[in-house]
């Protein structure tokens, strides 16, 4: 599909075995650019520090200190290029193009010395099998323009609705944000308890990082391109801890499953896509899973919630 029908579709086709290797290979390089801003920024609770934000262009660090100066990392799809903004006007750019993680990292770190930025950043990749360090990572890796630009339309779509539906709490929720790990567009919403101490065990990542993440109950919603037990662009939806009877709970719409393999309820995407009402089909997966969890694990649904936006 060329760009042009792309821009024009709000909801563009997305199947995974289209642009898997492209997937791949974006994923790793906003693990990079991820690593950078967690290797500046102060520590903030459930590691929020370290997400990448949706944006009219791609996806953005947001500004990271660096002395007194700030600097901000942007994969600008639509001109196929990481642009690096500092706060005293000076600009690099890196082509995203067919090249290796290796010769993407240099490319990096070469932009960030020039203009005086200097980074040092854990070079093993994070919630990935076998990972090879990125300065040694020197693999031909594919990159479908017309593929990430398809994604980011997508994420662009996610976000939006996200946000009407963060919109509709008033107890403590995360913002709508890019984790590179998986990688996911999420949003979490908190009942204010602390949860049980999370049993750890993500491939490459520390467990005290998952602990921290998972410190307190959530029911947390997000957006994944697909892999392993579900190959497919699909919406997700899960608890934690996990109230009993989740799983067997009745939520909507109707192309809504509860995944054993992945603990989550899942929507795939074409649903939402298909639907003559994407909003809405979105929208109420959401909210009827998270009914289903405030309900079960007891929320304090009156305290937390905008009032009209309970069903």
């Amino acid at each position: 599909m060329d760009h042009d029908r792309a821009r024009g579709e709000p909801w563009p086709p997305l199947r995974l075995e289209e642009w898997s290797d492209t997937c791949t290979t974006l994923h790793l390089w906003t693990q990079i650019v991820g690593k950078i801003r967690l290797a500046q920024s102060p520590w903030m609770n459930h590691c929020w520090q370290v997400t990448l934000y949706v944006t009219g262009r791609g996806l953005s660090t947001s500004p990271i200190p660096h002395g007194t100066r700030t600097f901000e990392l942007e994969f600008d799809f639509p001109a196929d290029e990481l642009v690096v903004r500092t706060s005293d006007g000076a600009t690099g750019r890196i082509p995203l193009r067919p090249q290796s993680v290796a010769a993407f990292y240099r490319l990096v770190v070469a932009a960030l010395g020039e203009l005086g930025l200097p980074v040092k950043i854990q070079k093993r990749p994070n919630e990935v099998a076998d990972p090879v360090p990125f300065d040694k990572d020197d693999r031909p890796r594919a990159y479908d323009a017309d593929a990430a630009r398809r994604y980011w339309r997508v994420l662009v779509q996610a976000d939006r609705v996200f946000k009407i539906f963060r919109g509709r709490f008033v107890g403590k929720v995360s913002p709508v944000h890019y984790f590179w790990g998986a990688p996911d567009l999420a949003v979490t919403r908190f009942s204010g308890r602390l949860a049980p101490v999370h049993p750890g065990g993500i491939p490459n990542l520390p467990d005290a990082v998952t602990r921290d993440a998972y410190s307190h109950e959530v029911s947390s919603c997000g957006f994944w391109p697909g892999g392993g037990p579900f190959p497919h662009a699909a919406f997700y939806s899960y608890a934690y801890s996990t109230p009993a009877g989740f799983s067997e709970a009745v939520v909507r719409p109707a192309a809504a499953f509860w995944s054993a393999d992945l603990g989550e309820f899942l929507l795939p995407y074409d649903a939402v896509r298909e639907s003559k009402v994407p909003d809405a089909t979105l929208l109420d997966f959401l909210q009827s899973t998270y009914d289903a969890a405030a309900d079960l694990a007891g929320w304090d649904r009156k305290a937390l919630e905008r009032i009209g936006y309970t069903s």
